[in-house]
């Protein structure tokens, strides 16, 4: 969030920050200050999910996804073409 840093050097951090820039950007005070919490995570102030680590958890569960859908073709094709012999056998 080098946004954020940036401000944070030009405006430091007293109260009233958060509200001064939102209003001077034009943007909500809670996105700002979503942003603030945010990079204080990134920059390891404070505990949570980095935004590489969210990043990260968002493709593996895209992978997911198509892994269990890949899978769920797979099993259909598969008893599909496994009842195939047993209708030709029956004729």
């Amino acid at each position: 969030m080098r946004k954020v840093r940036t401000l944070r050097a030009e405006l430091g951090t007293t109260q009233g920050t958060v509200q001064r820039v939102a209003k001077q950007l034009g943007y909500g005070v809670e996105s700002v200050r979503g942003w603030v919490v945010q990079a204080d995570i990134d920059e390891g102030k404070v505990p949570g999910v980095t935004t590489e680590e969210a990043k990260r958890i968002a493709q593996l569960e895209q992978e997911n996804r198509e892994l269990r859908r890949a899978n769920a073709i797979l099993k259909r094709a598969a008893t599909f073409f496994g009842a195939e012999p047993d209708r030709q056998s029956r004729r």
